[in-house]
């Protein structure tokens, strides 16, 4: 059986691409996450290492696609090809296509590639975290706000809390009277304790 594995790192972002080659190859099944390459806690990666069994093939575009911590690919890399005993095809790179070269020489080279490929993947997502960081920094120096706007105390918000305040009403109350949740009104309070 061949599978192909597609991973998008977020909901909004396009797989087209991944699974045109994947079309191509002829793979059986594919499997796809949109979710992180950080770990391999994800659910369909999960379900297809499962499925795999000696002599299935494993087709993914790109090995930044598998994921993006360098020694848990390579600990991936082992378990698919050396518990399973399934092959892998790296679509973008022929020398990471365990099904040719099975000898020494070939061997060496395919993990000599593995290795630098895995590391290139995980310093990639350790400069996308740091450009993050940057640019949060930087928006946040210029004044920009991020979240949602704070919500805005309803018309006689300061009479209802001030019966709450007197133990006339619950905060279940108060809330109910604001036509808002119990969350908000007791999130407020908090927020008037401590500021």
């Amino acid at each position: 059986m061949t599978y192909g594995y597609v991973r998008v790192s977020t909901k909004e972002q396009n797989e087209d691409r991944q699974v045109i080659s994947m079309r191509e190859f002829e793979v059986d099944k594919i499997y796809m996450d949109k979710q992180s390459g950080k770990d391999f806690e994800r659910p369909q990666y999960q379900r297809l290492i499962k499925k795999l069994k000696s002599e299935d093939i494993l087709v993914i575009k790109s090995i930044d696609r598998l994921g993006r911590n360098y020694e848990e690919i390579l600990e991936q890399w082992r378990i698919i090809t050396k518990e399973k005993r399934a092959a892998i095809v790296v679509l973008d790179m022929p020398l990471l296509d365990t099904r040719k070269n099975k000898d020494l020489t070939g061997t060496l080279i395919a993990d000599i590639v593995l290795q630098l490929l895995s590391y290139v993947a995980q310093t990639e997502r350790e400069f996308i975290r740091q450009r993050q960081k940057e640019g949060i920094a930087a928006a946040l120096a210029r004044g920009v706000k991020f979240g949602r706007e704070p919500m805005k105390k309803p018309p006689g918000y300061d009479a209802v809390k001030a019966i709450w305040a007197s133990g006339e009403i619950s905060g279940r109350e108060a809330a109910r009277r604001l036509n808002i949740s119990h969350f908000t009104f007791r999130k407020w309070m908090i927020r008037e304790k401590s500021g």
